[in-house]
């Protein structure tokens, strides 16, 4: 059994350039989680010379790989130190520096990429994000689903998920396939019960990991099931992914329609183009026929009437999709002939029209 003193003994011997102290006296080395000889840490670099990070990563990542019984292993650095004073001889105020926008080489290896986000949680983000996948998978596209709620990832409940990936000789992970789609979370990794007590850039570092240190396939489409709100991940998604545009899912209140207007607000300062909306929990079918509204009644048209964007589809309150989600089966898969499979088709469908209407159909 590896314990975290064999992590930490390991990362003893690596010394930062030009400090005396080791990263673990140094208190440098954070976070470490052990899943199946699968090894995370978060590697505080703040106050070293930037030019030296990569090789200190480098040289950490290779001392915990030799220890006996690690597969594989994942540091993320993070920059929370206050920089060295300022010399007396240097300006007292230094230009900030500009955000990193270099963009992943994955994305040489995939076509479009569709943010599924909300302006607020419990509107049923997630469950969309899988569903939708898998119909574009249905409608014929290779497609891959990244779970970028770090804090919240919910792909391992949705998909029935509790393998952790395999491993390639690179050390770079595999996508878990369900259904044909390629998938990744950061909930393959760690214990369920598990919090993510992670601060911003690690959250940035870990997002931009799951891209870039897993073997993704060639994929027509990338769908990103987002985090609630407008925070790091949105914004490190605007400076560094080529989102080719976004999905915004919303129910029909008065409520969660004023959250939806900050997150297209959001998207619109971030030059992503929103594809259109999502009025999710729409309706509930009676017995008798008739449809019941317990979130408020034609919420897309208002939708519509607020932002000028297009309602792509208005799904009903489904005992199945809530069943599904329960087990692990979705229902584009668990009820492909059914309601569920017709109007995440249609949703598909609607979606494709948008991209190709931007330029980004595939």
């Amino acid at each position: 059994m590896l314990e975290e003193d064999d992590i930490r003994h390991a990362l003893s011997q690596i010394h930062g350039a030009q400090e005396a102290q080791d990263i673990v006296t140094a208190g440098r080395v954070q976070g470490v989680v052990i899943k199946s000889g699968n090894i995370g840490f978060s590697l505080e670099v703040g106050g070293l010379a930037t030019e030296t990070l990569e090789t200190l990563k480098k040289q950490a990542e290779e001392a915990v790989a030799a220890i006996k019984g690690v597969l594989s292993v994942t540091c993320v650095m993070t920059a929370h130190k206050a920089a060295p004073a300022v010399e007396a001889s240097k300006p007292a105020h230094k230009p900030a520096s500009e955000p990193n926008r270099e963009v992943p080489e994955v994305f040489d290896r995939i076509g479009a990429v569709i943010a599924v986000a909300s302006g607020k949680g419990g509107v049923g983000k997630s469950t969309i994000a899988v569903n939708l996948a898998l119909a574009l998978q249905q409608a014929g596209k290779r497609v891959g689903l990244l779970d970028a709620d770090i804090y919240g990832p919910s792909a391992p409940q949705l998909l029935n998920i509790t393998e952790r990936p395999d491993v390639t000789d690179e050390k770079k992970l595999i996508p878990i396939d369900r259904h044909g789609v390629a998938t990744m979370s950061i909930g393959y990794m760690v214990p369920p019960e598990q919090a993510m007590i992670w601060r911003g850039p690690m959250v940035q570092g870990a997002l931009i990991q799951m891209l870039n240190d897993v073997e993704w396939p060639e994929l027509d489409i990338l769908v990103l099931d987002m985090p609630p709100g407008t925070g790091d991940i949105q914004l490190t998604m605007a400076q560094r992914i080529p989102v080719a545009g976004a999905l915004i899912i919303s129910t029909p209140s008065s409520l969660a329609l004023a959250d939806v207007k900050r997150a297209i607000g959001m998207f619109e300062k971030v030059n992503i183009p929103v594809l259109g909306m999502v009025e999710n929990m729409a309706y509930m079918q009676a017995p008798d026929g008739s449809k019941l509204f317990p979130f408020g009644e034609a919420g897309g048209e208002a939708m519509t009437a607020q932002t000028g964007l297009p309602c792509l589809a208005s799904l009903a309150l489904d005992p199945a999709i809530q069943a599904a989600s329960e087990t692990g089966t979705p229902a584009t898969v668990a009820d492909m002939a059914g309601y569920s499979g017709h109007a995440f088709a249609a949703l598909a469908d609607a979606v494709l029209t948008q991209l190709a209407s931007k330029g980004s159909a595939q």
